[in-house]
């Protein structure tokens, strides 16, 4: 077994021995990234060390999807490893192949990468992916605000609204920004830490609504309170998106903020911030009292196609992709910014803590006990559904919580 090398550090990867695929070539249909890149530029050591020559091809994310359908409609044979985002992988299955037995063989330790982006890479109970770009959630908050409210940054969601209180009685600031308006869901995003912080969840076991119990209902009116009874958002959320709410923040008009992790950068940039990296610090999600932490995330894995001509090529390389030893390698590249990890092992690694703040630990805090989203087919009229509920609660259009629930769980039952 001949160990490759990826950049400056040895990767626990190795090659199969004898280079049974040498001179195969593994076509690669990836969305652009620039973590992405930063992979296909330690391919020098995988490609020595195996004999496999590897392509890629890059497609922006506004054309993934389409780009994935028209090789799945054709039938294959154009890629051998293609990347899909976790709310396709369910419509995408004829796409992708089963590869346990070749993940085993390589000793993949899939343990490593945390349950709500593992869940992605499963359909029927066959690995069809393995993950390789993941985001979470954190807040991020004003330390300079919270130290001089005397508070502290909130480990619950009880939390959230005594400090941003204790900030708002001490600053013109508003406590927290959240978004309520109605766009590709993005108002469901932290409603659905607090559904599964309360016990809830969207589905049963045989996919029927239950998001309209007793939990869905608590859930849903400690969300929607924060808006019209806490009074702890900036005037406007009712109609606020995502960018809205980063862009409060940004301003400085709210003071904490629950976003994914990789909006990070935009906060201290002073081409479009008005903060400083000095104010702004950051924590896992708040979690309800007494329940586990969560976060919604968002997952691309990459799988082997069903009509790959080289599925043990690809195989080989996938195996390379998903070392956490070539994820660590990008992660502490001083030439590069790259801060995704779907490893614990390495959300969990002092080095790469010590340069990124302590981000990844705040991330692998949440991780260890997220289960993450169910994604079906009809996920997008789904989502539809569920953020018209919360956006005509939000607003005032409707002001009976269990009835706009029940209403959503009907429409939504309808689909299925």
């Amino acid at each position: 077994m001949a160990a490759a090398l990826t950049g400056t550090g040895a990767n626990a990867w190795e090659a199969t021995e004898g280079k049974p695929y040498d001179g195969q070539t593994v076509h690669v249909l990836a969305v652009k990234s620039s973590q992405f890149e930063a992979h296909e530029a330690r391919l020098a050591q995988f490609e020595e060390a195996t004999g496999i020559d590897v392509v890629y091809d890059y497609v922006p994310f506004p054309n993934m999807k389409e780009a994935l359908t028209t090789e799945m409609v054709a039938g294959g044979g154009d890629y051998d490893v293609v990347s899909v985002q976790d709310q396709w992988v369910t419509s995408m299955q004829m796409l992708l192949q089963p590869i346990d037995d070749e993940i085993a063989a390589q000793g993949t330790d899939l343990s490593d990468f945390p349950a709500a982006h593992m869940r992605h890479g499963m359909i029927e109970g066959k690995l069809v992916g393995l993950p390789v770009r993941g985001h979470v959630q954190l807040l991020f908050y004003r330390k300079d605000l919270l130290e001089a409210a005397s508070v502290t940054p909130p480990q619950t969601w009880d939390e959230v609204v005594t400090v941003a209180k204790a900030i708002q009685n001490s600053s013109d600031t508003s406590g927290i920004a959240l978004p309520y308006g109605k766009l590709s869901g993005q108002n469901l995003m932290v409603w659905m830490n607090l559904l599964w912080g309360n016990g809830g969840d969207l589905f049963d076991a045989d996919g029927a609504p239950i998001f309209n119990s007793d939990a869905g209902v608590a859930a849903t009116d400690e969300y929607v309170g924060f808006l019209r009874k806490d009074e702890i958002v900036p005037a406007g959320s009712a109609v606020f998106v995502e960018q809205d709410a980063v862009t409060s923040f940004k301003q400085g008009n709210s003071a904490m903020l629950p976003v994914w992790w990789w909006v990070r950068s935009q906060l201290t940039d002073p081409e479009q911030s008005k903060l400083t990296t000095e104010q702004v610090g950051f924590t896992s999600l708040p979690a309800v009292a007494g329940s586990d932490r969560t976060t919604y995330t968002n997952t691309w894995i990459f799988g082997v196609t069903a009509g790959s001509d080289s599925k043990g090529a690809a195989a080989e390389f996938l195996g390379w992709l998903t070392d956490p030893a070539l994820e660590r390698d990008v992660l502490l590249d001083p030439d590069l910014t790259e801060v995704v990890a779907v490893h614990m092992s390495n959300l969990r690694d002092p080095e790469v803590n010590a340069r990124w703040s302590g981000m990844h630990q705040a991330a692998a805090d949440a991780l260890a006990t997220a289960k993450g989203m169910a994604f079906g087919d009809d996920w997008p009229r789904v989502s539809e559904i569920l953020e018209t509920a919360i956006s005509s609660l939000a607003s005032g259009e409707q002001d009976d919580t269990k009835a706009a629930l029940d209403k959503a769980a009907k429409e939504i039952a309808a689909l299925r």
